[in-house]
């Protein structure tokens, strides 16, 4: 049986303390901090024994579990009342849950790097900063260091949401054996900056990585219209670059302003506000069910007339909601496409097992690609 610590904790300030002193205020805030410690590290020796469990019942056994992770954030977003938003809680919680799962191992994440990345940042975001990521030069490369087992996990990007899909990443799942075990959403912010030795005035070129151009393209017309654009292989590589040149800039995320003590002139100057990047979040091992899921698929099919209508129909009839429709030459033959499908739902449930065996009556291969839960962050 699990032992929690049943003495008793001190009583919880009200959530107003009206008419109340600078001092008293202050000490309010220390007894809440003492009852946050003290619950915390009430948390963390829990979260040891839940992993001792695990090596009892198998010594193979995964301590991350996404499904789980994803329902604990809910549940912290359902009840907050504030003063802090959704978000913020989440992310505090985020943080707490990967410290306790570093007590036992730490979780090693591969992502496509270099250090400084908007991918980077996609996997802090999903797995807290007391993991283990570790930069990869190409997404090729972060399928083999989780197909190798030197990492459990990888991060790549799947599409943004005003440049469209990165064709890289879904050709990889072809061959692979991989599946996706959760998805990143993470709002992209670029900033233009500049390093110590380069005045505003003197700037005659611009690195990024030719989507981040794309993504700022109204913003350069207008703002530097005779601007030379060089794309480069990442905004991390851009960043480096311009630290030691006196006429150059970077378009990049503030991560990597940090990273390179560069100094950002203008923020935010991605031309959509709302420019969004999905992340996939890369395993070798099936998610169960979390209440709110997602499931990616790929379908082949030779080339014929109404191919594609055919086996959409079933998930029409099963009221399946289809989010993600992608097509890509098959690497088998000549003039044939392989088709990957998103939808809302989990291969546990029995509707999608029967839509599946449906479509592959109809000639089609189905290769499941993973259920996972949606993105909570």
């Amino acid at each position: 049986m699990l032992k929690v610590s049943r003495r008793r904790l001190r009583p919880m300030v009200q959530k107003k303390m009206t008419n109340k002193t600078l001092d008293e205020l202050r000490e309010a805030i220390d007894a809440v901090d003492l009852n946050l410690v003290e619950l915390i590290s009430q948390r963390a020796d829990l979260a040891t024994q839940v992993a001792d469990v695990k090596k009892q019942q198998d010594n193979e056994a995964l301590f991350y579990r996404p499904e789980r992770e994803a329902q604990v954030l809910r549940r912290v977003m359902e009840e907050n009342q504030g003063p802090l938003s959704n978000e913020e809680l989440a992310r505090l919680f985020r943080e707490i849950m990967s410290a306790c799962l570093a007590l036992e191992q730490p979780t090693r994440v591969a992502y496509l790097g270099p250090e400084g990345t908007f991918t980077q940042a996609a996997a802090l975001k999903h797995f807290g900063h007391s993991s283990l990521a570790i930069p990869q030069s190409t997404i090729d490369q972060v399928f083999r260091e989780v197909e190798a087992g030197a990492c459990q996990y990888g991060v790549v990007p799947v599409e943004n949401s005003t440049e469209g899909i990165v064709t890289h990443t879904l050709d990889s799942f072809i061959n692979s054996g991989l599946r996706i075990a959760g998805e990143v959403e993470l709002r992209i912010h670029h900033n233009l900056m500049i390093g110590p030795n380069t005045q505003e005035g003197n700037i005659t070129r611009v690195y990024s990585h030719a989507q981040s151009l794309a993504q700022c393209r109204h913003w350069l017309d207008a703002n530097y219209p005779s601007i030379e654009k060089v794309p480069v292989s990442s905004n991390a590589e851009a960043a480096r670059r311009v630290k030691t040149e006196w006429n150059s800039a970077a378009i990049a995320g503030e991560i990597a302003s940090d990273l390179y003590d560069l100094n950002v002139i203008a923020p935010n100057i991605e031309d959509h506000p709302d420019n969004t990047t999905r992340f996939l979040i890369i395993g070798d091992c099936e998610v169960n069910a979390s209440g709110n899921d997602k499931t990616s698929i790929m379908l082949s099919v030779r080339n014929r007339p109404g191919a594609l209508f055919n086996l959409l129909e079933p998930f029409r009839d099963a009221k399946i909601d289809l989010t993600r429709l992608e097509s890509r030459p098959s690497l088998s033959e000549k003039w044939n496409y392989v088709f990957f499908v998103d939808f809302l739902g989990h291969t546990s449930e029995d509707r999608i097992q029967n839509v599946f065996l449906q479509v592959e009556k109809l000639g089609a291969a189905v290769k499941v690609l993973g259920s996972y839960p949606v993105a909570v962050l």
